[in-house]
C-alpha cells in the first residue's frame, strides 16, 4: 500500500504553486492529498479531487483578538487531526507560512512525519517555529538567513522547483536590441508600485524603442492600464496571476518583477533577464535577499523600491537595452543553472528523501 502525504499550502501563489510541483513529484509513488485554504485554491492546478480545505485566517496582532484566534486554531487543529485520521495520512509536507499552524499541530499531536519547505533566502517563521519537529527542510541553499545551526544537518538542497511543462520550453534569448518584449510581473497579490508608478516609464522607453508590454496587473486596475497603454498606442498584453503564464513568460526578452523565490526561479531557469524590485514590506526583507542571491551569481539587476525614481528605473533599462554585452552575460550565467535544473534530478531525490527517513 502507497503511503499517504499531505501537503499543506494556501494564501499566497509563492505557496501554492510549489505545492502543486511537489503534488506532481510525488503522486506516481504516493498517495498524495493538498490541503488548502480558499485564498489558495484558485492557484492549484492539479485535476485531483484530494483537496481539502483548512481555512486557517490570518492571525491579528491586536491583542483583542487573542481569544477568538486561539479557538479558531483549537477548532482547526481538531478540524485537521480528524481528516488525517481519516485518511491515515503519515506524511506532512509544508510549504510555510501562518496557513500551515493547524495542520503542523496536528501532524505533530499524531506524530506524523513532517517535511518543511523553504524557497526564500531567509528562513520563514512557521518554518523557524516547526523546525524542531520536522524530518528535513528542503531548501534552494544550505546558506540560508536566520537558520538554526542545530539543524543545519536537516537542510536538503534541491533545485528550484518547476512546473513540469517548463522543462519543454527552449530558450534563445539572444538579442533585445531589435524589439523589446518588456515583461512586468508584480506578484499574485498585486502591487501599487508596478500597476501604477511603472506605466509612465514604459511610455518614455516606447519613443526610443520598439517593445511590446505584457503585465500582470490586480483585477481593478486592468481596465485602467489597457485604456493607458491604448492612449499611447503602445502594443501590450495584459493578464491577471495566470496558471498559464508560461506562454506569455516564453514570448519576453526582458522583465521587471517582484523576487519572490518561484518567479525567479523560473525567469532564470527561461534565461529571461531581469529587474528584481523585491516587495519592501515583505517580512524579514525576504524578497531582497531572494533577489540578492541572483545577483551575486550576475543573473539579474537588483534595484530597492524605495530607492528609485521614474528617472533612475528608466535610465537602468536604456542601460541594459543598449549593452547587449550586459544583458548576454547575464543569459550566459543562467544558463549553468539551467543546465543543473532537471526535473528527474529534483524528483529522484524528493522520493528518495521521503523514503529513507
Amino acid at each position: 500500500m502507497k503511503k499517504k502525504i499531505l501537503i499543506s499550502t494556501g494564501g499566497t501563489g509563492g505557496h501554492v504553486i510549489p505545492a502543486n510541483v511537489f503534488f506532481e513529484h510525488l503522486k506516481n509513488d504516493f498517495e498524495v492529498f493538498i490541503a488548502s485554504d480558499q485564498r489558495g485554491i484558485k492557484f492549484l492546478y492539479e485535476k485531483t479531487e484530494n483537496i481539502k480545505i483548512i481555512d486557517t485566517p490570518k492571525l491579528k496582532r491586536n491583542i483583542f483578538n487573542l481569544p477568538l484566534n486561539f479557538i479558531l486554531i483549537i477548532f482547526l487543529t481538531i478540524k485537521s487531526i480528524m481528516f488525517m485520521k481519516r485518511k491515515n495520512i503519515s506524511i506532512l509536507i509544508s510549504t510555510g507560512g501562518y496557513m500551515s499552524l493547524p495542520l503542523c499541530i496536528s501532524a505533530k499531536i499524531l506524530n506524523l512525519k513532517i517535511y518543511l519547505f523553504e524557497p526564500n533566502m531567509v528562513l520563514g517563521r512557521a518554518n523557524a517555529f516547526f523546525m524542531r519537529f520536522s524530518k528535513k527542510i528542503f531548501c534552494y541553499s544550505s546558506n540560508i538567513k536566520n537558520f538554526p545551526k542545530k539543524y543545519l544537518n536537516r537542510i536538503i538542497v534541491i533545485n528550484p522547483l518547476l512546473r513540469k511543462n517548463f522543462y519543454s520550453i527552449r530558450s534563445d534569448k539572444k538579442k533585445i536590441l531589435e524589439k523589446v518584449n518588456l515583461l512586468i510581473i508584480g506578484g499574485s497579490q498585486g502591487a501599487k508600485f508596478f500597476d501604477q508608478d511603472l506605466k509612465n516609464v514604459v511610455y518614455e522607453l516606447s519613443k526610443k524603442h520598439k517593445l511590446t508590454i505584457y503585465q500582470q496587473s490586480s483585477d481593478e486596475n486592468l481596465k485602467n492600464l489597457r485604456n493607458f497603454y491604448n492612449s499611447k498606442n503602445i502594443s501590450h498584453q495584459l493578464f491577471k496571476y495566470d496558471k498559464n503564464i508560461l506562454d506569455i513568460i516564453s514570448n519576453s526578452n526582458l522583465c521587471i518583477t517582484r523576487a519572490g523565490a518561484s518567479t525567479l526561479s523560473e525567469l532564470t531557469y527561461l534565461n529571461i533577464p531581469y529587474i528584481a524590485i523585491p516587495y519592501p514590506f515583505a517580512k524579514d526583507n525576504h524578497q531582497y535577499e531572494n533577489g540578492l542571491f541572483y545577483k551575486n551569481k550576475n543573473c539579474c539587476w537588483l534595484l530597492e523600491q524605495n530607492n528609485i525614481t521614474s528617472e533612475i528605473l528608466l535610465k537602468k533599462l536604456l542601460q541594459i537595452i543598449e549593452n547587449e554585452n550586459d544583458y548576454l552575460e547575464k543569459i550566459k550565467n543562467m544558463e549553468n543553472f539551467r543546465k543543473q535544473n532537471s526535473w528527474k534530478n529534483i524528483n529522484e531525490k524528493i522520493v528518495k528523501t521521503i523514503n529513507e527517513n
